[in-house]
């Protein structure tokens, strides 16, 4: 018996359970796993795509409780991702943005994060710069992302951290083809007379960020939107996202476990690196992403 032997339902005992059962799902995981996943998140894009192409002058559009925009693409997304994920691993919790909210009895040591449209502004406007992000977090830490970009036909895939049968590892998909993602690149910031390039958010700008960029130095700027700027960090585009503004975990873990598993970080304004260890409070901490 695990912990917590009393009479009748007991969380704790639950939770017990359910941490052992996870644990063997990861170390069972394989490139088989992360095959599918792939294809979900892709399945996903074309359900977007769908109602992308339908009308760009008529899109369904309400207001969240935050203000926040919400189409029938971001619900459709949810429906797949979430259904799929649930019916293939039924033990481990999902936390969507178009979701039910955390249930605090259950168990944060290893769950789905999952934004179904992130960018839904990008979306909107049809710039094309939105996302699919799906992300594993275990422990705290986003130790798998996939994030899916419908509208240019490109996905990221990043490993964070070795486990199961599956190396640590980044790579980007192009036209069907991968390949893979290293740090072996030049660092532009650590040349006299290079700016530092910075990637910054299209859609929300901060008097914060503003305040950090002037105490940087010189840099050039490149907007985009949703976790497009974690992908940008990642692959050299950039060196530097600079988040002084709200995000929510489903925003942020699936690009953050693409910088992390090319080397790069993401930390909070104290250095300490960001975590997602309560998933009942979404909102994240102000954060740097350092490639």
């Amino acid at each position: 018996m695990g912990p917590g032997n009393s009479i009748g339902f007991n969380w704790n005992e639950v939770n017990w359970y359910m941490d052992v059962v996870n644990k063997k799902l990861i170390e069972a995981m394989s490139q088989a796993d992360i095959d599918w996943l792939l294809d979900l998140v892709g399945r996903a894009g074309q359900a977007i795509m769908r109602i992308y192409d339908e009308n760009s002058n008529e899109a369904e559009v309400q207001t969240k409780a935050d203000q926040s925009p919400l189409t029938k693409a971001d619900l459709l997304a949810h429906q797949i991702l979430y259904s799929e994920l649930n019916t293939r691993w039924p033990s481990i919790p999902i936390l969507s943005e178009e979701g039910e909210p955390w249930d605090v009895s259950t168990s944060s040591d290893l769950y789905w994060a999952v934004d179904p449209l992130d960018g839904t502004k990008e979306f909107i406007k049809r710039n094309g710069e939105f996302t699919v992000n799906v992300a594993l977090v275990m422990n705290g830490y986003p130790i798998l992302g996939v994030v899916g970009v419908p509208a240019k036909g490109t996905s990221y895939l990043g490993v964070a951290k070795s486990f199961g049968q599956l190396p640590k590892y980044c790579a980007k998909k192009i036209d069907g083809e991968w390949s893979e993602l290293s740090r072996e690149r030049s660092l532009r910031s650590g040349k006299p007379g290079c700016e530092i390039k910075v990637v910054m958010s299209r859609s929300h700008a901060s008097e914060s960020t503003k305040a950090w960029l002037e105490a940087l130095g010189p840099f050039t700027s490149i907007e985009r939107g949703s976790s497009l700027k974690f992908c940008s960090v990642a692959e050299g585009e950039a060196d530097v996202y600079p988040r002084l503004g709200p995000t929510s975990i489903w925003d942020t873990a699936a690009g953050h476990a693409v910088l992390n598993a090319v080397g790069g970080v993401v930390v909070r304004e104290d250095g300490v690196e960001l975590n997602y260890s309560d998933p009942s409070k979404v909102l994240n901490p102000f954060f740097i992403a350092w490639g």
